[in-house]
């Protein structure tokens, strides 16, 4: 029995390593629409990635997670996220730039990984 739950115990740890770790799907079907028309809605989550502002549980678990989508080009993010990331930051590259300028300056002061995304999204989004 002992070397039963052993077994199971590395076949667990075998599959889990085999899949890359995903961000929570939780937020998945906010409706990027409605929040990139209104600025009532938008600036809030801008304003707690910032840091200028209180943050929703839904921007703690955004920010929380930014860096590291930025510098692994949402290697964790579920298809919805992928998506969604491009749309938000196509609109922030073209719409927003101001706030684009300070998301960059925190998040990739060094500007390593955010060209790739403004030339790609300008491209789609402009």
């Amino acid at each position: 029995m002992k070397s039963f739950v052993v077994v199971c115990f590395f076949a667990v740890v075998a599959v889990a390593l085999g899949r890359p770790e995903h961000y929570t799907d939780r937020y998945d079907n906010v409706d990027l629409d409605e929040m990139l028309g209104n600025p009532r809605l938008l600036m809030p989550y801008i304003k707690c990635i910032l840091d200028e502002g209180k943050c929703t549980a839904d921007g703690k678990e955004l920010k929380s997670h930014i860096k590291e989508a930025l510098e692994n080009y949402c290697e964790k993010c579920t298809d919805a996220q992928k998506s969604g990331t491009k749309r938000v930051i196509g609109h922030l590259i073209n719409n927003e730039k101001d706030y684009w300028n300070q998301l960059t300056a925190k998040y990739d002061p060094d500007r390593k990984y955010v060209v790739k995304y403004e030339t790609e999204l300008r491209k789609i989004a402009a």
